[in-house]
């Protein structure tokens, strides 16, 4: 790491969540445009593995360095809050899981990882991909909120005018970059849309 970076080494660490909501392709250019100074800890759900797979095929991982840990595998550095991390994204995030991580459960290690987050005061993105909601999953996400989490809808905005899937996946993922703080060029703030 350069003395330049904007980053300590503890906080230079993200945790990436992908879970069994459609919306794979959203994980995938996360993982390709979190800058390379960025240590990225991967964990994925049996389910979001299976989707990934079915969306996107079987090589489906970007190839970039990761520290891959498995789902139960509660001995891994992110299950402790010990670990300092810049905090977690789950993208997507299937409602079950953000109704898993809103009641505590942490019946995995996504699930835990996503609750030391939480615990320790660290950011933590969730970008569930499901519509209609129900009262059930907007309570859910009414108590994450009010626990220190930002739900950001996989919604994209449509002031960029679009003309593919890719500037929609895009517009996502640059506003989960933003809220880590990260230099992104996928779309551009809103005063900056016109030009």
């Amino acid at each position: 790491m350069t003395n330049s970076s904007r980053f300590t080494l503890h906080a230079s660490r993200l945790i990436v969540g992908i879970t069994g909501a459609s919306g794979s392709l959203y994980a995938k250019r996360l993982i390709e445009t979190i800058p390379a100074n960025i240590e990225v800890h991967l964990v994925v759900s049996e389910n979001g593995e299976k989707v990934a797979t079915y969306e996107l095929g079987k090589n489906w991982l970007p190839k970039r360095k990761l520290i891959r840990h498995q789902i139960n595998d509660f001995f891994a550095p992110i299950a402790s809050g010990s670990f300092k991390t810049m905090g977690m994204v789950v993208v997507p995030c299937s409602v079950g899981t953000l109704g898993s991580i809103a009641g505590g459960l942490s019946q995995n290690l996504l699930q835990r990882a996503a609750d030391v987050c939480l615990k320790e005061g660290r950011k933590l993105v969730l970008v569930p991909r499901e519509t209609p909601y129900s009262v059930i999953h907007l309570g859910n996400m009414h108590a994450l909120a009010l626990a220190g989490a930002t739900i950001l809808d996989a919604n994209p905005g449509f002031y960029q005018r679009p003309k593919s899937i890719d500037d929609l996946v895009n517009f996502v993922v640059g506003r989960i970059l933003d809220h880590f703080d990260l230099p992104q060029r996928l779309h551009k703030a809103w005063k900056d849309a016109s030009h």
